[in-house]
Formats: C-alpha cells, structure tokens, sequence
C-alpha cells in the first residue's frame, strides 16, 4: 500500500523558501512554456531512446512498446505541468509519487538524476534557440527553470530516500523477527519435550502414586510458564507501538518498577538522585519495561545478594538513569554482543530483554551504555532526552 505523503508539500514550500523562490520566478517558467511546448515530444523520445544504452535502467520497463508508450505520455505531461506556474499541493504530490514508484520498480535513484539533467540540457538548448528577449531576461528565466528543476529533483529524492529507509527497516525488522523466531523455537523446544515426557508417562504409568503424578503435573506448569515467557518476550519484542511521548517523572517510575520487581532480603536498594523532581521525554509503559529489563537483570547478577544502585542526574539536556548492580559481573567479551537478541550470560535467559530494552530507546532518541567488571559488577546508563519539572 502506497503510504500517503502528508508533509511532502510542507516539505517543498520549506524548500522554496531556502532557494527564496517566488512568484516572479513561476511567471518566467510560465513564459517559457509556449517557447519549448514543441519540444516536448522530441525530448521525450530521445529519453527514452537513451534508456536502451543503459541496461540497469531499461530492465525496470519490463512492459514493452506498451509500458514505454504510457511512460512517454506521462513524460510530456510532467513538462507540461513544469511549465505551468502552477506549483499547488496536488502538482508536488505527483512529483513525490515519483519517488515512492522508483523504490517500487527498483529503479537506482542515480539514473534519475541523471534522466533529469539530460531533459535539462535539452530543455534549456531548446529555450536559447527559440528565445525572441534580450539576452538579460534569458537568464534570469534559465536561472528560475533550473531552480524549479532541483525542487523538483529534491522532492522525489526526499521520497525516494524516505520509502527506501522505510522499507529497508521493515526487512531488517523481518530479518532480526526471523532470527528471534528460529531461537524462539528452540528455546520452545526443551520445555515441550519436558511437557510431552511427562503426559506420556501420567496416561501411560502402571499404579503411580499420586505424588509422582503431582511431581509430574508440577514439571508441566512449571514448562509452560517457561514456554509463555519466551512467547511474550517476542511478542514484546516485535510489537512494540509507536511510544505515547508525554513527561514522565523518573522517580515514580523506578520506584513503581521496583514495586513489581520481587527482590530478596540479601539486596539492598541506595538512591542517588540529583532532584526530586528529574523528568523525561517518554512512554511510561515502554520505559517500565526498559527499567523492569535491567533492574530484574541486576537482581539476577547479585544471587549471592548486594547492592543495587538507582542513580538519576541531568547532563547536557538529558536524563541520566543508571542501574548499578555489585554483582557478578559481564566478561569483556561478552559486553559487544549483550544487546543482540537470543544473546544472553545467563543459564536460563532468553536473550531478549536487552535488545527490547534497545530498542524502545532508539524510538526515544535515547540510548544505552554499560560499564562492567567481571566480580565486581554492572552499571547501564540510559540517557534520555529531559523535559522542564
């Protein structure tokens, strides 16, 4: 489905306003019209004769005499409507699906660059031959065509850029969900075959007791809460919603975070915050979620127990949140992969808490840092942009 361009125009008029485009300067395109009007069909053809020479660009018209027939009456329309002085939000949405339909045929945005230099220097030849004005005048209206041109040309590059992103994060989404999901089911795996030994052996077993039928119902549920966990880590993972942006107070958050959080009598918690009142930018179920990853790995790090740390500060126009924990610690060479999903220093983890946690931040132009040494313990530092208490 072709995603709508609600800002291209915006887009274009901030741009007109760079280059300090007017209203004069579309009359003078708009007196160029009647000048180069017939030369519109010759340049056409000689585009698309020129595509022949070019393999990588003519292996996208994959419809014959038909396809290029229709291209060309398009073509003669765009210069048509270049020359109209008529530059309203439906001309440069046309120009913007421009963009979108060279992703879409995956046509190198470099052949359209060039495309359009070729029509350029044919148009303005075209214009100095037929021109009847004085030689000043010339100019100023060459210097407005190719202006309007480079609007142009800037307009369907900024869709092309922005559909090629766009698409090309869906498919590293799909590639790192396709990763997640071959681990998943593994990491599925163990606690299914556990689950499937044990109901062959309670509607199998001759006189079992009914302790070790308990025994075994016990393995079942505890399995299957193995199983749920691996299945809402990925689905946190790979439905995360566009963050609800609104002033959280980082406080209230840890503090709620800890609430949900059951840890044992051997951890203590200390407090360092520079203020009572330190606030972000943020989701706050998406950051419970982000502060719920490392305060429970902290947990995890200390079994022996410790101290946990919760440190906010401001610096630089953001938020520093770090969680500090005096546990085991993470091997140096472990530290460049901990963010990877399905990775994880833990006997029972899954590898996902992390790279959720990564990237919930990356959508709250935050990020995250950690510093650790191994027998000594962690601390994961998030910076997030602050917000005025």
């Amino acid at each position: 489905m072709e995603p709508q361009p609600l800002a291209a125009f915006e887009r274009y008029q901030e741009l007109q306003r760079y280059v300090n485009w007017s209203e004069s300067d579309a009359a003078r395109v708009r007196s160029l019209g009647p000048v180069v009007a017939s030369y519109f069909v010759p340049l056409v053809d000689d585009f698309y004769a020129e595509i022949e020479n070019h393999p990588e660009a003519k292996k996208v018209i994959t419809g014959g005499d038909a396809q290029i027939a229709r291209l060309k009456t398009t073509l003669v329309r765009w210069l048509e409507e270049l020359f109209s002085g008529r530059y309203d939000r439906e001309y440069v949405e046309r120009r913007w699906r421009v963009g979108f339909r060279h992703v879409e045929i995956g046509l190198n945005q470099v052949y359209t660059n060039a495309a359009l230099s070729r029509l350029r220097r044919g148009l303005l030849a075209a214009i100095e031959k037929e021109w009847q004005g004085n030689i000043q005048e010339l100019l100023i209206a060459r210097e407005s065509l190719n202006t309007l041109i480079d609007l142009d040309l800037a307009i369907i590059e900024d869709a092309y850029q922005s559909e090629f992103q766009r698409r090309q994060a869906v498919a590293e989404r799909l590639a790192t969900i396709g990763k997640v999901a071959g681990g998943v089911a593994h990491e599925l795996r163990n606690p299914l075959n556990v689950v499937k030994t044990s109901v062959y052996f309670i509607l199998n077993a001759k006189n079992a007791s009914p302790d070790k039928i308990r025994s075994h119902l016990d393995r079942i549920e505890r399995q299957v809460g193995v199983a749920d966990r691996v299945i809402t880590a990925l689905n946190d993972f790979a439905r995360l919603p566009v963050p609800q942006m609104d002033r959280l107070d980082v406080e209230s958050c840890l503090r709620e975070v800890l609430e949900l959080t059951t840890l044992p009598s051997n951890i203590s918690v200390e407090w360092s915050l520079s203020s009572p009142q330190l606030a972000v930018l943020g989701d706050r179920a998406q950051l419970h979620i982000v502060f719920g990853n490392l305060v429970r790995n902290a947990r995890d790090a200390m079994p022996q127990g410790g101290t946990l740390r919760l440190i906010a500060l401001p610096s630089a126009g953001q938020m520093e949140i770090t969680i500090e924990d005096t546990g085991v610690g993470i091997p140096a060479e472990d530290l460049p992969r901990i963010l990877e999903p399905l990775y994880s220093t833990k006997a029972k983890g899954i590898g996902l808490g992390l790279s959720i946690a990564h990237e919930i931040l990356g959508r709250h132009n935050g990020t995250m840092h950690v510093k650790s040494q191994p027998g000594v313990g962690s601390a994961f530092t998030v910076r997030l942009p602050s917000t005025i208490s």
